[in-house]
């Protein structure tokens, strides 16, 4: 539909333009001005349509430029022949038919013509060509670039369900090794981990990891694993939270946040006699979301990424952001351990 409202308006354009010169001219025939412009806008029409569908018939609009540049030269030359020879019959028949009188022969007709002609027929042909060939190859250049975007989507959507996949039986396997303990030391709050981890196992159940969250959502993941591990640590365990409310509506890159507090656990507070606490803020900064995850231990080899959690949390931060998402973690003097994502608002 495009392609005939362009042929239409540009060659009715130039037909136009040829009757308002010639209107102009002193010696106008309204007959003759309205059979040439009806003519002329046929002729045109024909030829460049005539052109389009050979092009598609022997696969032009696929061939690279190198082979394409000296078919659009052959071409142009062709065409400017056959507009030349139509437009100057056109001319003669026209006057011929309309004037009734005595007209020089078509041989002199044709000859006084054809220069002229030949020029204006290459002109209008290399611009339509040019401007066919541009036009096709910017739609495909378009194409192309929505089909790579689209199957860098498909990758992208892969790499993270791969990435996921690997974070619930990780953080399942960890939960069924607390309430191991606890079966043997206290019967009554294995009972409770149970039913906590049945609560997370279907949370986890009903959201689909490769996707973003609400905040609220993951925080709410995370007191119950921290519950979780309450019973197993009891006193050993000890809990902070500090979280701007503003923010808890924003979407976030789910077990986030829980792999940072499960790494912290495994990390420090477990490797250490006595416990220790875990503070977790989030704040708004700078339109970003700050979470950071502080506990005591040290940072190792192990702890600075070697493990499943915080190379996953890497990946999934680089796929889902495109480097917009920051991630680090870094030890403190008084042996504490920080870790920080920064993520911007969704």
């Amino acid at each position: 539909m495009a392609y005939w409202k362009i042929q239409l308006i540009g060659w009715f354009s130039v037909s136009f333009y040829w009757g308002f010169s010639a209107f102009f001219t002193g010696d106008f025939s309204w007959k003759i001005g309205v059979a040439d412009f009806i003519l002329d806008v046929f002729i045109g029409i024909t030829l460049t349509h005539m052109y389009k569908n050979f092009a598609i018939r022997k696969g032009w609009n696929k061939l690279n430029l190198k082979k394409l540049v000296p078919k659009i030269a052959i071409s142009i030359l062709i065409l400017s022949f056959l507009y030349m020879f139509l437009i100057v019959s056109k001319l003669y028949l026209v006057r011929l038919f309309i004037l009734k009188g005595s007209m020089i022969s078509f041989v002199v007709f044709f000859k006084s013509m054809e220069l002229q002609i030949f020029i204006t027929g290459t002109r209008l042909m290399s611009i339509w060509l040019l401007a066919y060939h541009l036009f096709h190859y910017s739609r495909l250049e378009i194409a192309t670039v929505k089909e790579n975007a689209q199957l860098s989507l498909r990758i992208k959507e892969a790499q993270l369900n791969n990435l996921s996949a690997q974070l619930n039986p990780h953080f399942f396997f960890n939960s069924l090794n607390n309430i191991k303990f606890l079966v043997l030391e206290n019967p009554d709050s294995a009972r409770r981990a149970i039913d906590l981890l049945s609560e997370l196992l279907r949370n986890s159940l009903n959201s689909n990891v490769g996707r973003l969250v609400p905040l609220h959502d993951e925080i709410n993941l995370v007191k119950d694993y921290l519950e979780l591990e309450k019973i197993r640590f009891e006193e050993r365990l000890q809990i902070k939270m500090e979280i701007n409310v503003e923010v808890s509506k924003y979407l976030i890159l789910p077990l986030s946040i829980q792999s940072l507090v499960e790494n912290a656990i495994k990390h420090g507070i477990e490797k250490r006699k006595n416990g220790g606490f875990i503070m977790i803020t989030i704040e708004e900064e700078n339109n970003y979301i700050n979470i950071s995850v502080q506990n005591p231990g040290k940072l190792c080899k192990e702890i600075k990424g070697s493990g499943i959690g915080l190379n996953n949390l890497r990946e999934r931060l680089l796929l889902q952001y495109n480097g917009n998402a920051f991630f680090k973690i870094k030890e403190s003097i008084d042996e504490t351990v920080l870790a920080t994502i920064l993520f911007p608002f969704k």
